[in-house]
């Protein structure tokens, strides 16, 4: 099975359900409408009563809408029989489904990804058709308007331990401390850190993304925050060694082993889609519980850095 964007390597292609097209293929793109600009916006500015001017609201993105115009021209004369085969390729992948895909494309020496659905498809059956060379045109509609690097990054943490120390023998005994030998360079040993319960999670995107956070017991009441914020998740839930919650901040969803667990959110918990890595910013993500000693529990933050 390939990864979203294998297929991609060079500036001008577009990766849409493992088919490639644009350059260096037999779906030669003319324009990509859309990419490159802003999506609609939904701007919450009110007018100034008996004043000009409005009072400042929340710009919203909307959905961003991709247009893009092409030609089937095979690469060869050689190629020129196969045309009804590469028509049928690209119908069998533009047809009407409910999920989203990933749809990669490259431009100006940039790859970036994003969730989409085919909308529309054009093929008109003119004398270009016939002699087959038929236009195309497709419609992606993308739930999300951000663009996302396609590489995904992680980071994990357990809870917050202390360091184990030096140990330093029994004072009835003789050994004591065991100073090691300068010429062995072996020293003390003081013990294997701790963990700090952080992760850093660097969001080097222009637009703010939602990451995903998977905790993995045993912990109770898990709780994610990032420091000097109002970010806070907490969840009154025990989780089992062999449980993991699993939480995606923008589908606002809190699953364990697949059933929804959005109910557990305590009173200081904010809605899942108001937890977001900040553009342009590294932030610190906390992993904390309500449990009296650290157990073995740890926490993943999944993200993408985003663009506008």
């Amino acid at each position: 099975m390939t990864m979203a964007g294998e297929l991609v390597t060079t500036d001008g292609q577009i990766e849409w359900r493992g088919l490639l097209l644009g350059e260096h293929s037999p779906y030669a793109g003319r324009v990509l409408t859309g990419w490159d600009d802003l999506p609609a916006l939904d701007d919450g500015s009110t007018p100034r009563a008996q004043q000009p001017g409005a009072h400042l609201g929340q710009l919203l993105a909307r959905t961003r809408v991709l247009t893009w115009d092409a030609q089937l021209i095979p690469e060869s004369p050689d190629d020129d029989a196969h045309w009804p085969q590469y028509l049928a390729a690209l119908r069998a992948v533009t047809g009407i489904r409910q999920d989203e895909q990933p749809l990669v494309v490259q431009l100006a020496g940039v790859r970036r990804l994003m969730m989409a659905r085919i909308t529309a498809r054009q093929i008109p059956a003119d004398q270009q058709y016939t002699w087959g060379y038929p236009k195309l045109g497709l419609e992606w509609t993308c739930s999300d308007p951000r663009r996302y690097d396609v590489a995904e990054q992680a980071a994990t943490t357990s809870l917050p331990s202390g360091e184990a120390g030096l140990s330093w023998g029994n004072p009835e005994a003789t050994g004591g401390l065991s100073w090691g030998n300068p010429e062995a360079a072996s020293g003390l040993s003081w013990g294997a850190p701790g963990s700090t319960g952080d992760i850093t999670a660097a969001n080097l995107g222009d637009a703010d993304t939602h990451p995903v956070i998977e905790i993995r017991g045993p912990v109770t009441t898990p709780r994610i925050s990032i420091p000097g914020t109002d970010l806070l998740l907490e969840y009154g839930i025990t989780l089992a060694a062999t449980d993991t919650l699993i939480i995606d901040t923008w589908a606002g969803t809190v699953t364990l082993a697949g059933q929804d667990r959005l109910g557990t959110a305590t009173a200081r918990s904010i809605p899942e889609g108001s937890f977001v890595l900040a553009a342009e910013t590294t932030s610190t993500v906390s992993f904390r519980s309500a449990d009296a000693a650290a157990t073995d529990a740890s926490c993943t933050v999944r993200w993408r850095n985003a663009y506008w």
